[in-house]
């Protein structure tokens, strides 16, 4: 059923939610916020299940036309190996896909849950049918990773999003010559104060999309109220040559939880994007959620509107230059 807003920039797919635990081949609790690729003739969703006991692993779906005939693969792809990754011991969630031209290989970029917290690993694959972990890249509290898809001046780049113990948590980006080694770490986007919608804590959504305009940004934004807390979604614009220079940022969200399956859930009110992809033919932009992290969903919006969306959106009053000082 297709519910919502229909004037919004995005629309929900009318066969809503597109994957559920009653889906997969096996017994599972829920199944959600999934990273996205291409290989071949396939759309390929790379899907956090939650299993009955609660831990997480990351199974691969395929189709071929990105809504329907999900076929899984006979094993997960990823999933807790505590003899080797015990950071890994309560999970494997929440992927980010990154193609990685020079490499020719994905990247994928997953939270671990270490009995200290969630953190940042990084492993490699080239079809989703075997994988090559990393390990861990960020130390915890650290999630929302996702690598941009080229170097800049000769080092990988990775938004991100620690978690202090003390005020808001903010994405922030980070650079390495290997993929190992991260530093040089800067804020990037700022979460809000008072009663904003992105007040308090964001993180990214899918991983950043190149345009013409810039690298484009869909993040989530957190808003903490007295029945809990509502997830939804604003867009922001990155310089293309230097990605730490925010070019524009919406000030509304641009998408929220408004379909039952979004408002209720294992996580009521959330609508939680971890994939997107574009088909320049079409001009489609199809953007894959987790809803009320219980389910698997579908929006599509055209890549023009959207960019016209976010080149309305004011400038930010602080922009950081390249050197890193604010203007």
């Amino acid at each position: 059923m297709n519910t919502g807003d229909e004037t919004q920039l995005f629309h929900r797919h009318p066969g809503n939610p597109i994957i559920t635990a009653a889906s997969l081949p096996y017994p599972a609790n829920a199944v959600f916020n999934a990273g996205v690729g291409r290989v071949g003739d396939d759309t390929i969703l790379l899907l956090r299940v939650e299993d009955l006991r609660g831990i997480s692993h990351l199974q691969v779906a395929r189709s071929a036309d990105g809504e329907s005939g999900w076929r899984f693969d006979p094993a997960p792809l990823l999933a807790p190996a505590l003899d080797r990754h015990p950071e890994e011991v309560w999970g494997c969630e929440d992927p980010r896909l990154t193609w990685l031209p020079e490499l020719d290989e994905w990247a994928i970029a997953y939270t671990a849950y270490s009995r200290r917290g969630p953190l940042v690993s990084l492993a490699m694959s080239t079809d989703f049918t075997e994988v090559r972990r990393l390990g861990p890249i960020m130390p915890p509290e650290d999630k929302d990773a996702s690598l941009f898809p080229r170097r800049f001046d000769g080092r990988w780049a990775m938004i991100h999003r620690p978690s202090p113990l003390r005020g808001n948590a903010h994405m922030w980006m980070s650079y390495s010559p290997d993929l190992r080694h991260w530093g040089d770490h800067s804020l990037l986007l700022e979460a809000r104060d008072g009663a904003w919608w992105d007040a308090g804590k964001i993180g990214l959504g899918p991983p950043p999309l190149e345009t013409r305009e810039g690298w484009l940004v869909c993040y989530h934004g957190v808003h903490t109220t007295a029945a809990g807390p509502i997830y939804r979604l604003g867009l922001a614009l990155l310089d293309l040559e230097d990605p730490r220079v925010v070019l524009r940022r919406t000030d509304e969200w641009i998408f929220g939880p408004t379909a039952p399956y979004e408002r209720v859930g294992d996580v009521n009110m959330v609508v939680f994007p971890t994939g997107w992809a574009h088909d320049p033919a079409t001009d489609q932009l199809s953007l894959y959620y987790g809803a009320g992290d219980s389910v698997v969903a579908l929006a599509t919006a055209r890549l023009d509107e959207v960019l016209d969306c976010v080149m309305a959106a004011p400038e930010p009053q602080h922009r950081q230059r390249a050197n890193g000082d604010a203007s």
